[in-house]
């Protein structure tokens, strides 16, 4: 029946987007190492409106440790540095007027093993979440079932296929997860 098709995509959807949003947060957790993408979210005010500091600045990482922010505009130097400082991404910004530096130290073992705790905790999330989202499809099926829209035959097959869906974003999330914990456990 088309409406439980409708609906697996719909699903399928809603599990991309628990995935996308998993690999943002993945991307933001600190690994000892330099990556723009720990910049997301830090903004600052510019002409009234608050506007992200990746759009504000030339960024380079031109070592494995290090960020270097060039400030199109000059006069806003220190307010990227403000911003910088108060987001906790763990680092000071030393400028020299023209580039921001920012100097990643690197992860203690203590440090490292929390990121790993951290990376496996919004893992089991998303996981969790991935899950809610075949419950919901179940939930439906059933009430199709029930109402008689669908066939026994058509049930089962519904509900073997989304959970086939669910296994594999769930395998994706563990996939995410062992490459993550690798590269915060690296040196």
């Amino acid at each position: 029946m088309p409406d439980l098709e409708n609906l697996i995509s719909a699903e399928r959807e809603k599990m991309e987007k628990c995935l996308e949003h998993f690999k943002g947060l993945l991307a933001k957790i600190q690994t000892g190492r330099a990556v723009p993408a720990l910049l997301e979210g830090i903004t600052v005010s510019y002409y009234g409106s608050e506007t992200p500091v990746r759009q504000l600045c030339n960024v380079t990482v031109p070592e494995p440790r290090m960020i270097v922010l060039q400030p199109y505009d000059k006069s806003i130097i220190g307010e990227i540095e403000k911003a910088v400082s108060a987001s906790n991404i763990g680092v000071n910004p030393q400028s020299d007027g023209k580039v921001i530096r920012l100097a990643f130290p690197m992860l203690s073992e203590e440090r490292r093993d929390e990121s790993v705790r951290h990376v496996k905790k919004i893992g089991e999330d998303t996981k969790t979440a991935v899950r809610n989202i075949r419950h919901q499809f179940i939930n439906q099926a059933k009430k199709m079932l029930k109402e008689s829209e669908i066939s026994d035959d058509e049930h089962e097959r519904y509900n073997e296929e989304i959970q086939s869906l669910t296994n594999e974003f769930i395998n994706e999330i563990d996939k995410l997860i062992l490459n993550k914990e690798k590269e915060v456990k690296t040196i």
